[in-house]
């Protein structure tokens, strides 16, 4: 897949991209990833469902969206126009679901959506809630039914809440992924202590933003040296071209902007602006030359202190 730049929208970040033609020129985007769509509609948890937190927000939107049919019939004629790669971030709410709606996309989507972006942060309600992007076996197995029915590649998004995240990017790199997404937010929760209740009312939410970024770049850079030239779309608080530039470097091969869409909508195209002008100054002429090049630590403190005992070598 080539894209025109590295920094796409991430999924649930800019609805279907129309709401966002106001603030700024959507061509000149590299992409951009959809809200997660499922078979059918959903309207969501109740509210309160986001809150601001420190250098972070709080989510737990319930995957609102229009359903799959109402999805290729209403809103992918506005994205495929765009000439920008589309992703088609999706779910189900159980193994047949998630079959269903890779296949229904894909061929619905055909020649209009670059890749299909599976979210396996969902709770499988025939298994007692439990993720399916939390037990590797499961994973490889969801990833391969879906990779068998679609002719669009699949790009597996990840939770980072496993213990785990290598295991979890190979099991589905086995099954066919043509990349992974690293990472989905952090599971969190905020109270308000003069009411005694949950900032969000059901009690937990996910956490994006700028505090959950130095876990997202040791993600990426784990499977990045344990699984070289596996394809990586690195997020998870990238709010300047220098952020998008450290998961580069890191081993991601490209980057979505996610929570900056809240506060700048235009975010995208001036951290693309900024990553730009940083590459320049640093002499880096494509991103190709700045992925995994992360330079290793020094196993030793370069001013370790010498016994006064022992003759320099």
């Amino acid at each position: 897949m080539s894209l025109r730049s590295p920094l796409l929208t991430a999924s649930g970040c800019f609805a279907y991209g129309q709401q966002f033609a106001k603030f700024m020129d959507l061509r000149e985007l590299g992409g951009l990833s959809t809200k997660g769509i499922s078979p059918l509609p959903r309207h969501g948890n109740p509210l309160p469902r986001i809150y601001e937190t420190a250098s972070g927000m709080l989510n737990s939107i319930g995957l609102e969206n229009v359903g799959c049919e109402a999805f290729l019939t209403e809103k992918l004629p506005f994205l495929a126009d765009l000439g920008v790669s589309v992703w088609v971030n999706f779910f189900g709410t159980d193994f047949e679901t998630y079959v269903e709606c890779a296949k229904t996309l894909s061929e619905g989507g055909r020649g209009r959506i670059d890749a299909l972006e599976m979210n396996i942060s969902c709770p499988n309600i025939k298994k007692g809630g439990i993720e399916f992007g939390t037990v590797p076996e499961v994973a490889h197995r969801l990833t391969k039914a879906c990779v068998e029915v679609s002719d669009v590649p699949i790009v597996v998004k990840l939770t980072p809440n496993v213990a785990d995240i290598v295991g979890m990017a190979d099991a589905v790199k086995q099954a066919g992924a043509a990349g992974v997404s690293l990472i989905n937010t952090i599971t969190g929760m905020a109270i308000d202590v003069r009411s005694r209740r949950s900032r969000i009312a059901t009690t937990y939410g996910g956490l994006s933003g700028p505090a959950i970024k130095p876990v997202a770049l040791r993600m990426v850079h784990q499977v990045a040296s344990a699984l070289p030239g596996f394809p990586i779309c690195g997020m998870g608080g990238i709010m300047t071209g220098e952020d998008a530039l450290e998961f580069l470097l890191a081993g991601a091969h490209c980057v979505q902007i996610g929570t900056a869409n809240f506060s700048e909508p235009g975010a995208a195209l001036r951290i693309t602006r900024e990553l730009r002008e940083l590459m320049a100054e640093l002499g880096l002429r494509r991103v190709r030359e700045a992925v995994a090049t992360l330079v290793p630590a020094n196993p030793e403190p370069p001013y370790a202190p010498r016994s006064p005992h022992t003759e320099p070598k």
